[in-house]
This record gives C-alpha cells, structure tokens and sequence, in this order.
C-alpha cells in the first residue's frame, strides 16, 4: 500500500518570516535615531517606543530591536502555520487541517478535484462542495500529483464550472427572496470578520442547491 502523502507549506518560510524582521530590525538601530529626529521634525512628536530606542547606545539598540523583531517574526510566522493547508492524500482518504480544524473526506465521496484560483476544491458526484479551502501556499504541482497519484478524479484548468457562476447582485430576480437575504447576511458576516456565521451561512445557501465562492471582493454562486 502506498504511503499517504502530505503537502504543507514550504518548511522554510516560517523561518524567513521570523528573520527578515529580526534582521531588519536590528539594521533599524543604526538609523533610529535620524528617524526620530525626522519625524519629530515633521509633526513635532514621536512614538514614546520610537524616542525610547533612540535613546539607546547602539550597542544596547541592536539586541533590542533585534529582540523586538525576533518576537514579531514569530508571531508571523505562528499565524502563517495556523492559517496554511496541510493536506494528506491517501488511498481511501483526503485529510485538510486548515485554521486548526481538520476534516477527512472518504475517497467515495470525491467525483471532482481541481484547483479554483487560489482555492483547492473538493466536489462530490452532485457537484456539491465537500472542501474549498485557500492553497496559495502550497505546490500546485505537488496537490495535483498527490491526487494523482492515489487515481483521484483531478482536473486541470480550473473549475469546470466556470461558466456556471454569476455575481451575486442584491435583489436580483434570479434567486428567491429567502436566498436573497441569506447572502447579504453572509456579505454582513464577510465584512465583519465573523467567518464562522459566513460559513454557517454558506452551508445553508448548499442544502439549497446554491454553491458560492469569494472572487474579487465579491460573492459569486452557481446552482446545483
């Protein structure tokens, strides 16, 4: 039996994240002090923080700072590996750990799999959506060879649905009332961060045969 296999982001980013600020804030000691003067010079004031690291012999400002950017990077990279997709393709299974969360899909229950823009899509054999999850960060390459791999429906070229969507415009006739006023909720949720409300919302929209996606800033949906 084939090893299952696991995608995840490069192992190396996280590590960049967590340099690139250290290195440049450590870089930021030698010149802190013109900065502070500059701005002070231009609106009169500064950052407490700002004038503190100033204030600093160099020798003390360059540990600080780079101390202060260290903390930052990790920080970065902690929220780059919780909101990043790992996927693990096996012969029977999809597993996606996304934002803490995992899901596992039985291999039966996949009939579609493709790549829409950013997102990996999973559809079952009535075209629902079982995963969307966002892949930015993951070999393109390497997700479909994994399915592949394993004799998974992939397909190339994006959703075959494609021609199907259409953007959501408030009080269109093309979707009844009740939908209507679903998807401006679920617009609501989007734009004050309450992804769980939106995706509660989007599971409602699906058990009516109206399958959404983001694009653009803008809700798209097709019918089942």
């Amino acid at each position: 039996m084939t090893t299952p296999v696991t995608v995840r982001m490069w192992s190396g980013w996280p590590y960049l994240l967590v340099a690139v600020p250290t290195i440049v804030c450590a870089g930021l000691a030698f010149t802190i002090r013109p900065i502070v003067n500059w701005i002070v010079g231009l609106i009169g004031s500064a950052p407490g923080p700002l004038r503190l690291a100033a204030e600093l012999p160099t020798v003390w400002a360059v540990p600080v700072l780079a101390g202060v950017g260290f903390l930052i990077g990790l920080w970065l990279a902690q929220q780059a590996l919780e909101d990043s997709l790992v996927l693990t393709v096996a012969h029977d299974h999809v597993s996606l750990i996304h934002e803490g969360e995992e899901k596992y899909v039985p291999r039966e229950r996949v009939a579609q799999a493709f790549r829409d823009g950013k997102d990996l899509v999973l559809l079952d054999a009535e075209s629902a959506p079982i995963a969307r999850h966002n892949a930015s960060d993951l070999d393109a390459a390497a997700v479909s060879d994994a399915f592949r791999q394993f004799g998974y429906p992939w397909i190339d070229g994006g959703d075959p649905n494609e021609a199907a969507y259409r953007k959501w415009v408030e009080g269109h006739p093309d979707l009844p009332e009740d939908l209507d006023k679903l998807m401006l909720a679920r617009r609501r949720a989007l734009a004050d961060g309450k992804a769980g409300e939106a995706a509660a919302i989007t599971d409602r929209l699906n058990d009516h045969g109206v399958i959404l996606r983001d694009r653009d800033g803008a809700q798209q949906y097709r019918r089942r």
